[in-house]
């Protein structure tokens, strides 16, 4: 990683997790916010003093190093133009992405360092890994996915969800089948159900604060910050295991 701070943009710096990530950026000191980017151009008090920019206007961002992008799909193509104009990398958790989407990453991939991940939890990336060796084990079982999130919460199954289900089949685990839950305040629970004759296996994971995802972004960011062109896991970064 540079030795200078790493500039960071942050898309959707009004949302929940633009706001924890502003709030829990200033505890790197090798990390260094340089604006926010809003639908609404209005500054959050996390980013006061800071450059606040309404989306329309982001070409005009100051120069970044990575963009920090927890936005909606719908502002997500222009997150990535600006990339690519600007040779900057990439920190994704937006999800709701369509396949276009999808392959536009793979694109930008060719020319900056990229990390999309459904979710920025420690502990949902080692749970990924675990699904995907009960999947191995038991690939006769019949598998669940239960999710639950808060009421402002629009994709469904999350993004979460749809990544353990990736798990399962990389693992050569069934399909497995989808529920979700849409209720109060819940920062987000993932239930992995394996089901056989006489037995059932369940591996949990619940967020108990949304500052363990901005967490996990951030050092994404620190992790992924000097590294050549491609696309990157989290859980790779996290484990030490990307090259």
């Amino acid at each position: 990683m540079p030795n200078s701070p790493v500039r960071l943009l942050i898309h959707g710096a009004s949302g929940r997790m633009g706001r924890a990530l502003l709030r829990l950026a200033a505890e790197h000191g090798d990390l260094r916010v340089v604006a926010g980017i809003s639908r609404s151009g209005r500054t959050p008090p996390e980013l006061s003093g800071l450059p606040m920019l309404p989306a329309a206007h982001m070409g005009e961002a100051p120069a970044f190093d990575l963009m920090l992008d927890f936005s909606l799909a719908e502002a997500f193509d222009s997150a990535v133009a600006l990339c690519r104009s600007r040779s900057a990398g990439l920190v994704s958790g937006t999800t709701g992405l369509s396949a276009t989407q999808k392959q536009a990453l793979d694109t930008l991939a060719q020319q900056v360092p990229v990390l999309w991940s459904a979710n920025f939890s420690a502990g949902v990336a080692v749970l990924s890994e675990l699904v995907r060796q009960a999947a191995a084990a038991l690939p006769e079982w019949d598998v669940d996915i239960v999710e639950s999130h808060h009421v402002h919460k629009k994709d469904a199954p999350s993004g979460t969800a749809l990544a353990l289900g990736a798990a399962v089949e990389r693992g050569g685990g069934r399909p497995p089948a989808y529920s979700s839950l849409r209720a109060g305040d819940i920062v987000g629970e993932h239930l992995v159900q394996f089901t056989g004759p006489g037995e059932r296996l369940e591996l949990t994971h619940r967020a108990g604060s949304r500052d363990i995802f901005a967490r996990g972004a951030l050092e994404a960011a620190r992790r992924l910050a000097g590294r050549p062109p491609g696309s990157y896991r989290f859980a790779e970064l996290l484990l030490g295991l990307a090259r």
